[in-house]
């Protein structure tokens, strides 16, 4: 089995966004904006939940590999590198979830008041 993972499709990505290539998919989604490019992502997003509510275990698989495509292509666009969405998830793997999420609410408590 080849060793292909998540940062192997940011570099691919990357990659084909220098090449400035009509006939590629990622070159043209990228060309197209953020605007477009969140757009697909909340398309696929959609997709995979009405999968997963289905029960349909392939397109569950296939929908989820066009969802973290098109998140990776708007992290790309915004100029964030997968290593620091990791970074944060690892940040949160030393608390509960629970804790976690109350203290972001608690926060934003305070910022509104």
């Amino acid at each position: 089995m080849s060793r292909f993972d998540i940062s192997s499709l940011e570099a691919i990505i990357a990659e084909r966004a220098r090449s400035g290539d009509p006939d590629s998919w990622t070159a043209r989604l990228l060309e197209g904006g953020m605007e477009k490019a969140a757009q697909k992502l909340g398309e696929e997003a959609v997709e995979t939940v009405i999968a997963a509510v289905s029960g349909n275990r392939k397109a569950i698989v296939s929908e989820s590999a066009d969802l973290l495509y098109h998140w990776l292509v708007v992290l790309a666009l915004a100029g964030i590198p997968l290593d620091e969405v990791m970074a944060e998830l690892e940040s949160r793997t030393g608390r509960s979830g629970v804790a976690e999420k109350a203290a972001r609410v608690r926060s934003s408590d305070k910022r509104r008041g």
